[in-house]
């Protein structure tokens, strides 16, 4: 498209809209409100580039597009007619602001629902005209269209995308940017999704496009939700079973999937988000591009909007046999979803789950006499969660190694029982083995986003298998993290639960973090005021608040990570009848909460405080709820010898890895389809979600 028409068919498509004489209106700042509630029309252009020339491919870009077209039409009732999808070669620069101009700015109408979402290479460049040496700017396809010895770059700058969304006539529009603009160098372990900074000249119709813009009077303020705070870790995307996707992507629309928000935006990116991203192994911050202080993201929404972990999305001949897209497990939890899980429809028919390719399933309805005729875009809620009982802690091999240290590592990791090992960026993998950057000469343990696990570096010179088998403690505690993780279901849980992190201070204890079992309680009762960000200065006096809603007595473990290399639990100690001086080895007893009790953890009293101690780090704990004692469980952890020192209520976890494996299986006994599925249950553990309950905390220590 030449330059002349292409400006031609903007100055026509600018003046369709009026925008010269149009009134502005304010942002309204609600963003899940703006996806749930009824309005005239919801409008969506969708952008996903893996493939650029002369650039290396990025390979989640087309899944996110898929994870949110399919979140829009079957969770937020988008049409699919309403949806435009530009990806690959389509993506070029003119393509992508004539299409917002067309397809959003010319249909757009006051109260429609506008949602724009761009996954690729994020930039920076610089601007001759502008008093800032930098700028961000979005990779289109066409980055190197005009480029004569890499002179000119074809970006969009970040700053005409968002002139171009305040243009809508609407208030209610939202930008989602699985992207970022600082790459680091090298780059260890995910692909980021950033190139490194230009000098190159901007393209003279990028300039001219926003120098038309700015004419404008814009004053709404859409919201716009980034991949990342700069300049902070950059936009990774992971390898999953199956499939690449973005992990902020893939994470928000998780998030969405599963739950109603009852919460303000930058809670839900800074408590959730940030949660599910280090558990995907990065340490990026999501970010909010909002001139608005505190904007919300939800208010109350329609009674046909319910959580759910997918939909139907498509029905063989005969009536019986469905497949599912179930982007809304949690992204740990599909990796290891099993054959025979089950899934209830709301006509209460189940489904039995027979096969799954990445984020699509096969699955058979169960034997009801009378069922209802299934039909395409029913919502589908986990039942029954099975798990296979081999389950391996993968760790990638870091391409840079040398052939003869991958043959070394290879055969070290060997040794390891539960442990095994990839080609990093091949198969999904939990952890990555590389080289230091700052030494070459040690070897390390990282996350997949390239963070150095503590106390996992060998010493200089020291061999690949030395360094190996020197982790072999670290490993165990890994994997019984990862175990532990599986039991995750906050969103499919049919237990009444509610607990809530606090600190103990005055009069009134102060909120750190929430969790509740929000498919158990009714809308109204689970809206709060936001909660403040998840950040607990040392020396704090913490505690938990557990309430049980339900009708039945609930038994209660807490395990967890400090700083994702030391393991800790809860530990209820009992008193022994005659005290024991020196080393004695404490009872343990079984936490359980009654019908409608609250209780606090630890209980209240100088003896049993919770204090937390430094040095500043990252911790994570699972809180786990069973219907059905912790005997197997109680049993692991006391068989280790605990000093009359040692006896704090958050403790250290001396044998991880027996605790977790015993924790699976205290959860499978509780569930009474074992019985059931006796074929099923010799190599797998059986979860009924009527039975358990797993929630995350995860909080920063100051």
């Amino acid at each position: 498209m030449e330059r002349r028409t292409f400006l031609n068919r903007i100055g026509s498509i600018l003046a369709v809209l009026g925008i010269a004489e149009a009134e502005w209106l304010s942002l309204g700042n609600r963003y899940y409100q703006a996806l749930a509630q009824p309005s005239p029309r919801k409008l969506a252009l969708l952008i996903g580039i893996n493939q650029y020339p002369q650039i290396p491919s990025l390979s989640g870009c087309l899944t996110d597009v898929d994870l949110q077209r399919e979140l829009l039409i079957h969770r937020f009732g988008f049409q699919r007619s309403d949806i435009l999808t530009l990806t690959e070669e389509q993506a070029s620069r003119e393509f992508i602001e004539a299409a917002f101009l067309d397809h959003l700015g010319k249909q757009a109408k006051p109260d429609d629902v506008v949602v724009f979402h761009f996954s690729g290479y994020g930039s920076r460049v610089k601007l001759e005209t502008s008093s800032d040496t930098m700028q961000n700017a979005l990779v289109p396809v066409n980055v190197g269209e005009y480029a004569q010895n890499d002179k000119i770059v074809n970006y969009i700058l970040e700053e005409t995308l968002l002139l171009l969304l305040r243009s809508l006539p609407t208030d209610r529009v939202t930008a989602v940017l699985d992207t970022s603009y600082y790459a680091p160098s090298p780059v260890l372990g995910l692909k980021i999704r950033a190139l490194q900074e230009s000098v190159a000249k901007l393209a003279a119709e990028e300039l001219d496009f926003l120098k038309q813009l700015k004419t404008q009077k814009l004053s709404s303020t859409p919201i716009v939700l980034a991949a990342t705070s700069e300049p902070n870790p950059p936009a990774r995307e992971g390898l999953f079973s199956g499939f690449n996707a973005g992990l902020f992507t893939y994470a928000l629309t998780q998030y969405l999937w599963e739950f109603t928000p009852p919460t303000k935006i930058q809670v839900a990116l800074s408590s959730y988000m940030e949660n599910s991203l280090y558990k995907l192994g990065s340490k990026q911050q999501p970010g909010l591009l909002s001139s608005q202080e505190n904007p919300d993201i939800t208010s109350l929404v329609p009674d046909n909007i319910i959580g759910a972990e997918g939909v139907v999305s498509a029905i063989e001949e005969d009536g019986k046999t469905v497949y599912l897209w179930l982007a809304g497990l949690p992204p740990q939890v599909l990796l290891y979803y099993g054959v025979n899980s089950r899934f209830t429809l709301a006509t209460t028919e189940q489904l039995v789950l027979r096969s799954r390719t990445g984020l699509t399933a096969k699955a058979q309805i169960s034997k009801i006499e009378g069922a209802n005729p299934l039909q395409v875009g029913q919502l589908v809620q986990e039942a029954v969660r099975v798990l296979p009982r081999n389950i391996n802690l993968t760790i990638a091999l870091d391409t840079r190694l040398e052939r003869i240290e991958r043959v070394d590592a290879t055969s070290a990791f060997a040794g390891f029982s539960h442990v095994s090992t990839v080609i990093a960026g091949e198969k999904p993998a939990d952890y990555v083995f590389a080289k230091l950057q700052e030494i070459p000469s040690r070897y390390g343990l990282f996350s997949l986003g390239g963070e150095l696990i503590p106390n996992t570096a060998g010493e200089v010179g020291e061999a690949v298998k030395l360094t190996a088998q020197r982790l072999a403690p670290k490993l165990s505690t890994l994997f019984a993290a990862k175990l532990w993780r599986l039991t995750e279901n906050q969103g499919s849980s049919r237990l009444p639960l509610k607990a809530t992190l606090e600190i103990i201070s005055g009069i009134s204890p102060r909120v750190v973090m929430q969790r509740e079992t929000i498919r158990t309680f009714k809308l109204e009762t689970s809206i709060k005021k936001s909660l403040p960000t998840a950040i607990v200065p040392i020396g704090s006096r913490m505690q938990y608040r557990v309430e049980n809603q339900s009708d039945r007595s609930v038994y209660l473990i807490l395990l967890g990570l400090n700083n994702n290399h030391t393991g800790v639990a809860f530990y209820s100690w009992e008193t022994p009848q005659e005290p024991n001086t020196g080393d004695t080895k404490p009872l343990l007893k079984q936490v359980v909460i009654a019908p409608g009790e609250t209780l606090t953890l630890p209980q209240t009293n100088s003896a049993s405080e919770w204090l937390i101690s430094g040095p500043a780090c990252f911790c994570e704990q699972q809180m786990i709820f069973s219907t059905a004692p912790f005997s197997e469980t109680i049993a692991a952890l006391s068989t280790v010898k605990y000093s009359t020192a040692e006896q704090q209520p958050i403790g250290s976890l001396l044998n991880p890895l027996d605790v977790a494996q015993a924790l699976l299986q205290d959860l499978h006994n509780a569930s009474p389809l074992k019985a059931e599925m006796n074929s099923t249950a010799a190599d797998s553990y059986i979860l009924d979600v009527n039975n358990w309950a797993s929630l995350s905390f995860s909080f920063q220590v100051v």
